[in-house]
């Protein structure tokens, strides 16, 4: 294995950045963010997850990181399609992904999301809950922007919820404005 993988692979990684979060049009947003938006923010809040919960917050935020990379091979697959579709397994798509990749770099992706499908550690639950915390973020956003129909997003992102400290942020996200930001 070669270089030339890890150059293949980095475009790839590219494609993140133009997949959209396809489930957001089915409520009404015309240019949803991309995949690569959603997973930037959903590794920041998995750090801060994982510091308030006593985990490795780096970890937490590798693992979210690598959580929807897949999505280059499918696409963001909404919850309609569920119906219709069988759900790929992440992790045989990440490995036909890494197959390419020099081994020390195809184990690093591959055990990374392994440990988020498997969802065991506390960082990968803290990773998962940012997925979610993610979403529901960006459903007070889109509404508050005048997109009303986000209540089904919201109520699936608290449901999803297990860290104490992520039902507690949720529970705080909704009491404020999304510029609550520039008033601190």
């Amino acid at each position: 294995m070669s270089v030339e993988g890890l150059a293949a692979f980095g475009y790839e990684l590219g494609l993140l950045k133009r997949v959209r979060r396809s489930g957001w049009w089915h409520a009404g947003v015309r240019d949803p963010e991309s995949v690569g938006e959603h997973s930037l923010r959903a590794a920041q809040l998995a750090a801060l997850l994982a510091a308030e919960e006593g985990a490795s917050p780096e970890r937490a935020a590798f693992l979210a990181l690598w959580h929807d990379t897949q999505e280059t091979r499918t696409g963001d697959l909404p919850l309609t399609a569920v119906e219709y579709l069988r759900k790929p397994e992440p992790r045989a798509i990440t490995a036909d992904q890494t197959a390419g990749l020099p081994s020390r770099s195809r184990s690093l992706v591959r055990e990374a999301v392994d440990e988020y499908e498997t969802r065991e550690s506390a960082e990968a639950l803290c990773a998962k809950d940012a997925d979610k915390l993610e979403m529901l973020l960006q459903a007070l956003e889109y509404r508050d922007v005048g997109v009303q129909r986000v209540d089904e997003w919201i109520e699936s992102a608290r449901k999803g919820l297990t860290t104490e400290t992520a039902k507690r942020l949720a529970e705080a996200a909704l009491t404020l404005s999304p510029m609550a930001w520039r008033d601190r």
